[in-house]
Formats: structure tokens, C-alpha cells, sequence
């Protein structure tokens, strides 16, 4: 197993990639950038340290249901996002804790532009991530995106990925 030193840019790019995947509807290449034991989630609104045994959460998925999420999204039956949306996401602000770590621990702030049927939505939040070193390459353990809303539009719903 090779595993690279690693400098503030290649976490950076990491995640700039990632947004450039979500923003491109690459959704399948997406989700292979989460190791198999990779969460993603999206707690409820004002409680970013919800627990998922006790709170409802908008997302809460392991590494499986990250795949079925990504692959159902892309097919014609999900009306919500079909045809898709055009987003532009930005990645700000962001804090890189110890490099040198088996699990690098990111923090940034987001910003999410979604324009569908002539109607735009902004998301904006804090999104966290546990990155790791698998195989020489960077792979994400664990995302949280926490949201910075008084609530959402329309209908409560998030029909795309954060």
C-alpha cells in the first residue's frame, strides 16, 4: 500500500473534484470517491449534532445506499431531477486539521446554486469531512453537510446531493 505525503493542496483539489463530479452530474464517480465504509449525511435543520436514533435526518446513508442514491438520481424515473439541474457549487473557507493523521479531518463552508424551471435555490452550510489514504489515493470515510437554513424551498425537500 502506498501511501503519499501529503500537502494542504491535495485536499483541496480533493475536494474542488468532488464539487466539479456533483456539479457535472457524474453522480457513479461521485460515490467511488467514499471508502466501503463511507457515510454520508445531512442532519435536520438548527441541529447539527443531531443523532440519527433520535432525529429524522435528510440523508443518512452508509456506503451502499450512497451508490443507489447516486445511480437513481441519474435514471429518467426520478421526475425531481429530470431533466437535471444546473448547479455551481463553491468550497470556502477551508480548514485542514493535521495532515500527518490516518484520518485528515476538513472542514469548509459551501455554497450551492441549483436553477431548475426557471427558479433558483441557494444552500449554503458547513460541510465536514474524515478523509483517508486508500490504496494512494484520497477517499472520503465520512461526510456531513450541515446546513446553514431557517428552511427549505420549495416543499422541505433536498432531491439533490450536497
Amino acid at each position: 500500500m502506498t501511501v503519499k505525503t501529503l500537502e494542504r493542496i491535495d485536499l483541496v483539489d480533493f475536494l474542488y473534484r468532488e464539487a466539479h463530479l456533483l456539479d457535472e452530474w457524474k453522480l457513479k464517480e461521485w460515490a467511488a470517491l467514499f471508502t466501503d465504509d463511507g457515510t454520508y449525511k445531512v442532519p435536520p435543520l438548527g441541529e447539527p449534532d443531531a443523532d440519527a436514533k433520535q432525529s429524522l435526518f435528510y440523508i443518512h446513508d452508509d456506503r451502499k445506499r450512497i451508490q443507489d442514491r447516486a445511480e437513481r438520481l441519474l435514471k429518467k424515473e426520478a421526475h425531481v431531477e429530470y431533466p437535471h439541474s444546473t448547479t455551481v457549487r463553491n468550497y470556502h473557507n477551508i480548514m485542514i486539521d493535521d495532515l500527518d493523521s490516518d484520518v485528515i479531518k476538513v472542514n469548509c463552508n459551501f455554497t450551492l446554486h441549483r436553477t431548475k424551471r426557471e427558479v433558483v435555490d441557494t444552500f449554503i452550510g458547513r460541510h465536514t469531512y474524515d478523509i483517508v489514504q486508500q490504496d494512494g489515493e484520497l477517499r472520503i470515510k465520512n461526510k456531513k453537510s450541515v446546513l446553514k437554513l431557517d428552511s427549505l424551498r420549495p416543499h422541505g425537500k433536498i432531491s439533490l446531493i450536497l
